[in-house]
């Protein structure tokens, strides 16, 4: 249900079902994962959407990214066996964040969310760009009685985020009390969708997941309630979630960066007797990491890029992973990798971006930059 462009070096990207919306409300597009998505809007831009979700509410479009169903006897037992955190900790109807991990290296190959239906069905959402990977190893690992689909173009994700987000849901009769991390299935004007109580920006908020055919219809849904939403796109997506410390996969989770080193521990099930990587990342995490990821504040006006060196003094310690100006705080900010050796750096030391030659100083903090209350009950 997607359509295909090609940017100006002729490369093939995918088409949201919604790309002829996007165009209506004049944005302006990039590509991202394999695809052309929207960065932002006219009439605004990052500031006023970002500003939407922390205050009011906001609608991404986040069909790029992957749709994978995995079924058969014993499914959860085979993922469970695969992907790093423990979906025994869950049962049907709720979701869960979990990392794809290289089985020799402890890398990680994606972080997705995984949405447990039943002990012979799971549907995945990994990020875009790793989707045919995730997809290749799971097929590669799995028994005879267990089936990997990729159901890519199938589906596309609407994220609805901000306080304002279950008012107006429920106004449009979708469900929105149940607790974070689950989902349910509902009807929207005789659309089949699920509602999941997920999100990537710290606010209260919902992804929709809905046939790629009927997108179009329920973004008219939408957009036609009172007060209607705003339009948002992948950039407030990126400085929400840089506010909030959340990871994006290619810059602060990597094959070269294991969730010992970005700090995901806490989406590892250490104890389980088999996942993808426990070897190595077990050895890691016994002998500490060389560096993790930390938060970083600029002190005076600056704004921290991914890429850029991060010093101690005249010591070399770290680099940006990602960096923003933060609409919220009205300051620079960044997650970075920082040294371990030959001891950490307690929070509160004061580290030096180097910008261009320019020294600019920065301190160090430990994410979230700001508080929203994600888990909060709607």
């Amino acid at each position: 249900m997607t359509d295909v462009t090609t940017d100006a070096a002729g490369t093939r990207l995918r088409r949201s079902p919604l790309a002829g919306r996007h165009t209506a409300l004049g944005a302006k597009f990039a590509p991202f994962g394999g695809w052309e998505m929207p960065l932002e809007y006219a009439g605004g831009g990052v500031l006023r959407e970002h500003t939407a979700v922390r205050t009011g509410v906001g609608v991404f479009d986040v069909s790029h990214l992957g749709k994978v169903r995995v079924t058969g006897p014993g499914a959860v037992a085979f993922l469970n066996a695969c992907l790093s955190n423990d979906l025994d900790r869950i049962g049907s109807g709720r979701a869960q964040y979990t990392l794809c991990c290289d089985d020799a290296t402890g890398g990680v190959v994606d972080d997705l969310i995984a949405y447990r239906y039943a002990d012979d069905h799971v549907f995945l959402i990994p990020n875009a760009a790793n989707t045919a990977e995730v997809v290749r190893r799971l097929r590669a690992a799995a028994p005879p009685q267990v089936t990997v689909t990729d159901e890519h173009q199938a589906y596309a994700v609407l994220a609805v985020q901000g306080p304002g987000s279950a008012e107006l849901l429920g106004g449009l009769g979708l469900p929105t009390g149940h607790d974070y991390m689950s989902f349910s299935a509902a009807t929207l004007d005789g659309v089949e969708l699920t509602v999941c109580r997920t999100g990537y920006t710290g606010e209260l908020g919902y992804e929709l997941v809905v046939p790629a055919g009927d997108a179009v219809a329920v973004w008219d849904v939408l957009f036609a309630a009172e007060p209607a939403p705003q339009a948002c796109g992948l950039a407030a997506r990126d400085t929400l979630r840089t506010e909030m410390g959340y990871p994006l996969h290619g810059q602060d989770l990597s094959m070269e960066i294991t969730p010992v080193q970005a700090r995901s521990g806490w989406a590892v099930g250490w104890d389980k007797p088999a996942f993808w990587g426990r070897d190595a990342l077990l050895a890691e995490k016994a002998a500490g990491p060389a560096r993790t990821l930390r938060g970083l504040e600029a002190v005076e006006r600056a704004i921290p890029r991914p890429g850029m060196a991060v010093f101690h003094g005249d010591t070399r310690v770290g680099t940006v992973t990602s960096g923003t100006f933060s609409p919220t705080k009205k300051q620079g900010i960044a997650l970075a990798l920082i040294d371990t050796t030959p001891s950490p750096l307690p929070d509160g030391t004061e580290l030096h971006l180097d910008l261009r030659g320019r020294r600019a100083p920065v301190r160090l903090t430990r994410p979230p930059f700001v508080h929203p209350s994600v888990k909060t009950s709607s």
